[in-house]
């Protein structure tokens, strides 16, 4: 998929965009997903165990764009890293920003830089510096017209202001229609959703 308004590439992070609102919103298996090889991950058990904390890789694959490793090869690098972890009980935990950074600065030569604290309209200035931002938000922005559940534990890319420059152009990993995977939002309905952290990558990768 392409976005038309941006020369980002549009990624989710389930292997067939069509099948990711019955999996994050009506309880699909993500093993059903007859695309799950083409993820890199090594069978349809990993796939369905990983794929649904994989938001990150999936922002960091569309900002690397053409050519981009797996969405699996980025949680391999990623996980040598530090940026994800597993417990005792195998639980998952991350995206842990700082190894994140460190790792994608390392492997993929790409200058991230973590935001602990980011206020909204500082997205704005990251865009205008020529800046990609990863966002932490709710992942209940893909339906912007209902109250905001929360804040954080999704990540979002951020690519460019709208088209009347007062808004935020954003690929969204989870995003069940095309026009919630490429999506347009006015800086303070983006704002009810976002976490106020985030990592900002360059545009030129």
């Amino acid at each position: 998929m392409t976005c038309p308004a941006c020369r980002f590439p549009v990624h989710t992070q389930f292997a067939s965009a069509e099948l990711v609102g019955p999996i994050v919103e009506d309880g699909l298996d993500a093993a059903t997903d007859p695309a799950w090889a083409e993820s890199g991950a090594a069978s349809p058990a990993e796939y369905a165990r990983w794929s649904g904390h994989l938001c990150g890789m999936t922002c960091l694959r569309m900002a690397l764009g053409a050519g981009a490793p797996s969405l699996f090869a980025l949680r391999d690098g990623a996980l040598r890293y530090g940026a994800y972890t597993q417990d005792a009980q195998g639980e998952i935990r991350g995206l842990i920003y700082a190894p994140f950074a460190a790792y994608a600065r390392e492997v993929h030569g790409v200058d991230a830089t973590v935001h602990r604290h980011l206020a909204a309209q500082e997205i704005l200035g990251l865009l205008d510096a020529g800046r990609t931002v990863m966002a932490s938000v709710h992942y209940g922005i893909r339906h912007p017209g209902r109250p905001a559940p929360g804040r954080g534990g999704h990540l979002v890319l951020l690519t460019s202001r709208t088209a009347d420059g007062t808004g935020v152009h954003f690929h969204n990993p989870s995003g069940t229609t095309a026009g919630t995977r490429a999506a347009d939002l006015a800086l303070p309905d983006f704002e009810r959703f976002f976490a106020g952290r985030g990592v900002s990558l360059p545009t030129s990768v």
